[in-house]
């Protein structure tokens, strides 16, 4: 069974996913546009500067960085009864993240220097129409302050060389990060861009966070697929606010967390491995009244399913897979697995979330990487050991993963959805 609705809304919800990627170029358009499906969701913002009061049967939202966010609607439970059903996703994807002042001219072309973001598959940004986007610093009457800013349009390219000019380019060519993935502006240099963006005088910027983008659209195939930029993990961000915002309050506190950092390892001040969602649980249970006794209790009633793309089995390199551990797309969610604990997944955690997919009706797929393949992470083993809180770590099956445009299951993107409802609804019994 897939999401509970009827075939016109299911196309709709992915067509949702698309939308909410394409205004999604960078984690910190990923913050504002969950941000501002939640307010229209009568979530009310809070501060973390401000003091705190938490009302029975509403619905709150923070962020911090401008790039992660957290949402929660309180339960009809006291929290040390029924604990925190939370729901985890991360906001950014690799790239290429610009060097502010890495422009120079060569050969009659303005070009800018680029540094790696996370492991990407850095052949596929050559020759794409990209854009720029990020968060700009804007010098305004004396003082500096941070705007968004999308130069949306195709204005730069890194292009490849010619293959009459390097003939090993088909026999798995290295590209140098510092030489060859300069990205080329043409005529006009990238402050230039950004200026005009903003509408403001190049001479106002300052240092910026500034990435690269794919400029096409994500598409729906007809047989079932989707291809898009930022799958991962910008689909499960999707799924994660969708089960929120449509889920009704329950015995437990539902919350979600949206990350960012997760491509280079979580270690920022807004990422999983810092002190942001321990600090959020603590400010909820004492601002509805309870003790730090009551934190420490509500923890122990606690779980959390973290949600980031996994891999699904190639049809043309299904031997880098576990043949009984190779998830298909569109045959469901994933439950992922690893010895050294790069994925948070226990025995108890796979029992919750069978459990989940069998109430709900949906099929349920395992991966565990071969024996002599390393497994990636992501955001569960970090944010349980750091918040002391049982995590199972989960996925949807994709394809191309890290690549500028990756492609993904339709039936599982909504199945994800009716399974986290499920968790919403009823916990983990």
């Amino acid at each position: 069974m897939l999401y509970n609705s009827g075939m016109n809304e299911k196309i709709q919800v992915i067509k949702d996913v698309l939308d909410f990627i394409e205004r999604s170029p960078t984690s910190y358009h990923a913050s504002r546009a969950l941000t501002e499906v939640l307010l229209q969701r009568g979530f009310a913002e809070l501060k973390e500067a401000d003091s705190w009061e938490i009302e029975k049967g509403k619905c709150y939202f923070l962020t911090r960085n401008s790039s992660s966010v957290v949402a929660f609607r309180t339960g009809t439970l006291p929290l040390n009864d029924s604990g925190f059903c939370i729901l985890g996703a991360h906001t950014d994807s690799p790239g290429l993240k610009l060097k502010f002042d890495g422009g120079s001219t060569k050969s009659g072309l303005q070009r800018n220097s680029t540094e790696v973001y996370g492991g990407a598959i850095i052949s596929s940004w050559l020759d794409r129409e990209l854009s720029v986007a990020g968060m700009a610093a804007v010098r305004e009457n004396g003082k500096w302050v941070r705007k968004l800013c999308d130069v949306k349009e195709p204005v730069a390219v890194i292009p490849n060389l010619a293959v009459h000019l390097n003939r090993e380019v088909n026999k798995g060519f290295e590209y140098n990060k510092q030489d060859h993935l300069q990205a080329v502006f043409g005529s006009r240099s990238l402050q230039e861009y950004i200026a005009d963006s903003l509408s403001v005088d190049s001479r106002q910027l300052g240092e910026s966070d500034l990435f690269l983008y794919d400029c096409k659209k994500g598409t729906i195939l007809d047989n079932g697929l989707f291809v898009s930029p930022r799958i991962d993990n910008l689909a499960m961000c999707h799924a994660v606010l969708h089960s929120l915002e449509t889920s009704s309050p329950s015995e437990c506190t539902q919350l979600a967390v949206f990350y960012d950092s997760e491509e280079i390892g979580s270690g920022t001040y807004q990422g999983a491995d810092s002190s942001f969602l321990g600090e959020i649980l603590e400010r909820i249970v004492l601002a509805s009244g309870g003790t730090r006794e009551d934190f420490f209790r509500s923890k122990a009633q606690s779980f959390m399913i973290s949600a980031d793309g996994a891999h699904g089995v190639h049809p043309n390199f299904s031997d880098k897979h576990d043949p009984l551990y190779a998830p298909e797309l569109n045959k469901g969610p994933v439950l992922k697995m690893n010895a050294m604990n790069k994925y948070a997944t226990t025995s108890e955690g796979a029992a919750v979330f069978t459990r989940l997919c069998e109430q709900s009706g949906v099929s349920c797929q395992k991966f565990i990487t071969r024996s002599d393949i390393p497994s990636g992470g992501t955001i569960g083993a970090v944010s349980s050991a750091r918040l002391g809180i049982k995590t199972v770590d989960v996925g949807n099956p994709m394809l191309a993963m890290h690549s500028i445009r990756e492609t993904a299951g339709t039936a599982d993107h909504l199945s994800m959805i009716t399974v986290m409802k499920e968790f919403y609804r009823n916990g983990t019994t």
